[in-house]
């Protein structure tokens, strides 16, 4: 799922072992079997090989559909685009956005957002998709003032009506 949420990403073994508690020999043959149906691409630098969602898959836009589905983000999406206001950005940040599902979504909305609905679409969310979500909200001036701490955290762009964003 980690790598088919945000196919941006790439990931090695040993971090992917350490990450999920899991021997790297499983982790390997998972890797192994993925590659082999190309579903993920491999490179590699120095003596690790690095792994990411091939996009070119034909399998692909179902398979990041699907995951997103799974944890939750179409139906956070749909909430959040057609009742909260003036949404600039929506995305998701550190745990979510590396496709760890950690049961906690860090959610970050940019706009004139109406604070009321969202506390009333985030306790419904909660109960349908069984996580956490804790929201920040931001006006589109905090966000530039914050922009440089997102750029150096794990993100996935959920919706965007700004030019040049994430």
């Amino acid at each position: 799922m980690r790598l088919f949420l945000n196919p941006d990403q790439e990931a090695y073994l040993r971090e992917l072992s350490k990450e999920f508690s899991t021997p790297p020999s499983v982790i390997k043959e998972e890797l192994k079997n993925l590659s082999k149906v190309g579903l993920l691409s491999q490179k590699k630098n120095g003596r690790q090989i690095f792994y990411r969602a091939n996009t070119t898959h034909p399998l692909f836009p179902e398979l990041h559909s699907m995951v997103k589905k799974a944890l939750g983000m179409d139906k956070i999406l749909d909430s959040i685009v057609s009742r909260l206001g003036m949404v600039k950005i929506a995305f998701l940040m550190d745990d979510y956005a590396k496709g760890r599902d950690t049961g906690i979504i860090d959610l970050v909305l940019v706009g004139d957002i109406d604070q009321k609905n969202l506390q009333d679409l985030v306790r419904k969310t909660e109960r349908y998709i069984k996580r956490k979500i804790r929201p920040l909200v931001l006006t589109e001036n905090e966000y530039e003032h914050m922009k440089t701490i997102f750029d150096e955290r794990p993100i996935l762009t959920l919706w965007t009506s700004l030019p040049n964003s994430q």
